[in-house]
């Protein structure tokens, strides 16, 4: 069942004004040892993540009891360094970061034409819009239209430093004509691929295993154009250090819509099963994804 996305990053906006004022002058480490000793206990005892998050150890990757219950603790702990690394940001610190592909997304980005990064809420991929940047391209980031506020000032401030833009979604399906208009400007649209956000057509596609569904939208923006697409993903490999995976996904230009679309969305699930393997405990969908 398609399921439609209303997360927001946890907190107000004076903790957040906290936690990037204490990251001015204070390691990350230290916070993400607080977190690790004090919040993520806490949060894994009163959130219902933790069964999500045990079923998915469990039942996808077919871990012991052990093993799983160790990894539901290691991935809320994951997520908790994910956005302590966000804010970081916004602070002013800078983390290492290798990108595996930069010669495929400069190849796209020289060109005339806009294409589109598709992602999901694996590592931090937020960590990509202060690295992949583009001179002759701006890029525009399709988000959660409802964010918090300080969330989404925070972001407005860090991207007016490079060629960034955001696209929110609207309940009036007005952000459609905004990604439109920066498809026909040849510019870079970039697709959160894993959560229904403002649309419900989904495709269903086995995913690790078992049957999933992933919205539409994204694939069928790329196959209405015969758009060049990149799966982006950012894992975190250190303690202050990133990886990021820019993968060209290939599809019949000439076959029917229709098969465009099950060609593009299956290459893309692939790429992400990929990377969800090689890094299980960056998994950051706290619910009945598999539903």
């Amino acid at each position: 069942m398609a399921r439609q996305w209303a997360g927001t990053t946890y907190g107000d906006g004076w903790l957040h004004r906290w936690l990037i004022h204490s990251l001015r002058f204070m390691p990350v480490g230290l916070l993400y040892l607080g977190a690790a000793i004090f919040v993520v206990p806490v949060c894994i005892v009163l959130n219902q993540s933790r069964r999500t998050s045990y079923r998915y150890f469990r039942d996808i990757h077919g871990y012991g009891r052990m093993k799983a219950a160790w990894s539901v603790y290691a991935n809320h702990c994951r997520f908790a360094q994910a956005v302590i690394d966000k804010f970081a940001m916004y602070a002013g610190k800078r983390f290492d970061v290798e990108v595996i592909g930069m010669d495929k997304f400069n190849a796209l980005a020289a060109g005339d034409e806009g294409f589109l990064h598709l992602s999901s809420h694996i590592g931090n991929y937020e960590i990509a819009g202060y690295t992949l940047v583009s001179e002759k391209k701006t890029i525009h980031a399709v988000v959660f239209g409802d964010e918090k506020v300080s969330v989404m000032e925070n972001r407005d401030s860090m991207f007016v430093k490079t060629n960034i833009r955001m696209i929110r979604i609207q309940p009036d399906m007005s952000h459609l004509f905004e990604i439109d208009s920066a498809l026909c400007n040849g510019d870079i649209v970039s697709f959160p691929t894993d959560r229904f956000m403002g649309q419900s057509k989904h495709i269903d596609i086995d995913f690790l295993g078992r049957p999933a569904s992933f919205p539409q939208g994204p694939f069928s923006v790329a196959t209405m154009r015969s758009l060049n697409v990149l799966a982006v993903n950012v894992m975190k490999v250190g303690l202050k250090k990133y990886k990021i995976f820019v993968t060209p996904l290939e599809y019949d230009k000439s076959a029917s819509r229709k098969e465009q679309i099950r060609q593009l969305s299956q290459a893309y699930v692939a790429e992400l099963e990929k990377r969800v393997k090689e890094y299980p405990t960056q998994w950051y969908n706290f619910f009945d994804f598999w539903n």
